[in-house]
């Protein structure tokens, strides 16, 4: 049997967040989903994977309340369940930026997956991937921009650098990360510190996918993804992951030791 990955996020103002956690939970339990679920006061971001009945339910479940109904997500699929446990987690930050002081509600203007290529291929465009290093190592569109990050709280130190010799000229900044939440935040942050023109792909990486096939070719290797799959390719399907140590490949069904994109064999895993 086959499993459904869904991936979704919403910004919507959940004063009881912390109510919606233990039924939530329960929910996800009883029908076999295992995944990871982040609530916070500014919304919900997860992602979970189980049958495609289990999740028609589960979406069919949150339209019961009018904040999380008719969610937008992103879906693939996998072997095997590329989670062990279902964990629903809760945040003072739905994505933590490590920035208080800016204005976070207005961010870049969205481009669309089939309009994507054509616009990073413009000369008078710089294309941010706002993903972090161990992630851009499996993969990125050509030519873009790594800010070398370790976690998405350093991202703004970078961007105030990158600014320094930038901010006079008004560029045209196309931004994008895995399934375009991250961008949410990044793009207010560079709107905040006075750049105009700044956009970002609707729906990340994962969408850009499902909607082109990377038919052009711009996207260079895998995708990283925060689940026991590890990468996927522009099919969305997962890739062929190497333990760290051994260079022995690792089977979808094995991956349980996973940090930053590193993967361990079973055998390697007892000798650390």
């Amino acid at each position: 049997m086959g499993y459904v990955v869904s991936t979704f996020y919403r910004f919507v103002h959940l004063s009881n967040y912390y109510d919606i956690r233990p039924v939530l939970k329960e929910f996800c339990v009883q029908n076999n989903i295992k995944g990871t679920i982040i609530l916070a006061e500014q919304g919900i971001n997860a992602t979970i994977a189980g049958s495609q009945n289990s999740l028609d339910k589960f979406f069919s479940f949150l339209d019961l309340d009018s904040r999380l109904c008719n969610l937008q997500y992103h879906k693939s699929f996998s072997r095997c369940n590329p989670f062990s446990k279902m964990k629903v987690k809760l945040r003072k930050e739905l994505v933590c930026l490590g920035i208080e002081d800016f204005d976070d509600s207005v961010g870049g203007e969205y481009i669309d997956p089939e309009n994507w290529d054509n616009f990073i291929s413009r000369s008078d465009v710089y294309t941010i991937d706002t993903r972090n290093s161990y992630e851009i190592n499996f993969g990125k569109f050509k030519n873009s921009i790594n800010p070398e990050t370790n976690c998405f709280r350093d991202f703004p130190d970078w961007a105030i650098s990158w600014a320094k010799n930038k901010i006079d000229d008004d560029p045209i900044i196309a931004m994008y990360c895995t399934g375009g939440i991250r961008c949410e935040k990044s793009t207010a942050f560079m709107k905040d510190l006075g750049f105009s023109k700044v956009y970002h792909l609707k729906g990340g990486i994962l969408e850009y996918f499902k909607s082109t096939g990377n038919i052009n070719n711009l996207w260079e290797g895998y995708c990283f993804t925060f689940d026991d799959r590890i990468i996927v390719d522009d099919k969305l399907v997962p890739g062929d992951v190497k333990c760290i140590l051994c260079g022995a490949h690792v089977m979808l069904e094995d991956m349980k030791s996973i940090s930053r994109g590193h993967v361990l064999c079973f055998s390697c895993k007892d000798h650390v």
